[in-house]
């Protein structure tokens, strides 16, 4: 009974102030809202990373030391594509010069519906599955001097000639790994010999990496699969970085606001002190007084965070349609080599961290005004008004 009564008191009082309420709202739902939009963006931004690094060429894990007999693998839940690859080394020569690659052979049709590296492409084109061609980085035919159309005579470790091919296309990825010593063909045109066999496993959104890795440990314990977050540690760091710092961020702004929710909340005490004075000559106690204080504060950062939580998400289902484009800041970021549009997208995390952390900042909040009233006794508020 008691708290009802204290909470009706402070709606009471929170709409007599009713500009200092709708000014206060306003600062935590515009604080509400932006924070669960940057939290989504956050977000959108480490799935743009992880997208564009894993969607270009490696697959969200990486298989190695396949037998032949256990190709192709099994396609598991949540798998949207494997790739087999067939590897050798081998020389390229031509205009009287040698280049050792690492040719690998591939399905022109499946790398082109799964991979990207494919549209890096800076002169020609990706071979056809029975295109007797190669495509090579730019780097490998600027030291060959090849150009499209360019006859490249395919040499093996023995230095014997092996077959001639045609430069179907030349790209260029902007990727270390990617651009030197690595030439593509069609499986077919692979040389007879004995090749490795490697594996890019694609995965749908959503897919749990380590246990679909871990399944596949299971089915083929002698091959060594390798989730990205692992062959790409550097991109793990920077999403968890990307973390730490958007933690730092709602922090920081939510104990900016906290400071001027006390602020305003000392002053607009201070202006009803006179009503305090009186309801603590009528009995209240100073931790009813406490309470009416927090149920003033608590009320307003609730309603407001709801409000903010809400903007906040409307705002994120407009954006996640029609995606941030930030090409024109990304072209030399090797994360952002296949596409620069980011699509918020909203997390657990993401939507109730702010609104939560509003509405503990908030209580934070009504520590000051309740220091300043608390202590007083009635004799001496009412002597002071």
């Amino acid at each position: 009974m008691r708290l009802t009564f204290l909470c009706n008191i402070a709606g009471l009082m929170l709409w007599r102030s009713w500009r200092t309420t709708a000014v206060l709202s306003f600062m935590v739902v515009s604080a509400v809202a932006a924070l669960v939009f940057l939290s989504a963006l956050a977000v959108g931004t480490n799935d743009a990373m992880i997208r564009n690094s894993t969607g270009l060429f490696s697959g969200h894990i990486a298989g190695s030391g396949i037998r032949e007999a256990d190709a192709p693998l099994p396609q598991l839940p949540g798998v949207k594509q494997v790739l087999v690859r067939r590897q050798q080394q081998a020389l390229l020569s031509a205009n009287g010069r040698l280049e050792p690659v690492l040719l690998m052979g591939v399905d022109p049709a499946q790398e082109q519906a799964t991979t990207a590296y494919w549209k890096k492409t800076v002169a020609g084109a990706f071979p056809t599955a029975h295109e007797e061609a190669l495509f090579l980085s730019q780097e490998t035919a600027k030291r060959l001097q090849l150009s499209v159309g360019s006859r490249v005579t395919l040499v093996n470790p023995q230095g014997a000639a092996v077959k001639p091919l045609t430069v179907a296309g030349v790209y260029k990825t902007g990727i270390t790994q990617l651009d030197q010593g690595l030439a593509f063909c069609p499986v077919g045109v692979l040389p007879t010999g004995p090749t490795e066999l490697s594996i890019a496993v694609f995965l749908q959104a959503d897919a749990p990496l380590e246990a679909i890795a871990a399944q596949y440990r299971r089915l083929l314990p002698s091959a060594v699969f390798t989730p990205w977050t692992e062959f790409m540690p550097d991109l793990k760091q920077l999403i968890d970085l990307d973390s730490i710092c958007m933690a730092i961020v709602v922090t920081l702004v939510f104990a900016i606001v906290s400071v001027g929710i006390s602020c305003a909340f000392l002053i607009f005490t201070l202006k009803n002190l006179r009503e305090h004075g009186i309801m603590k000559a009528m009995g209240l106690l100073s931790g009813d007084t406490a309470l009416l204080l927090v149920a003033q504060i608590g009320m307003l950062t609730v309603a407001a965070a709801v409000v903010g939580t809400l903007v906040g998400a409307a705002t994120v289902a407009v954006f996640a349609q029609i995606g941030i484009d930030i090409s024109a800041f990304t072209s030399h970021n090797q994360y952002f080599s296949v596409s620069g549009v980011l699509y918020p997208r909203l997390t657990a995390l993401a939507l109730f961290t702010p609104p939560l952390a509003a509405v503990v900042f908030g209580l934070a909040a009504a520590i000051w005004p309740i220091a300043a009233i608390v202590r007083k006794n009635p004799a001496d508020i009412l002597r002071s008004v």
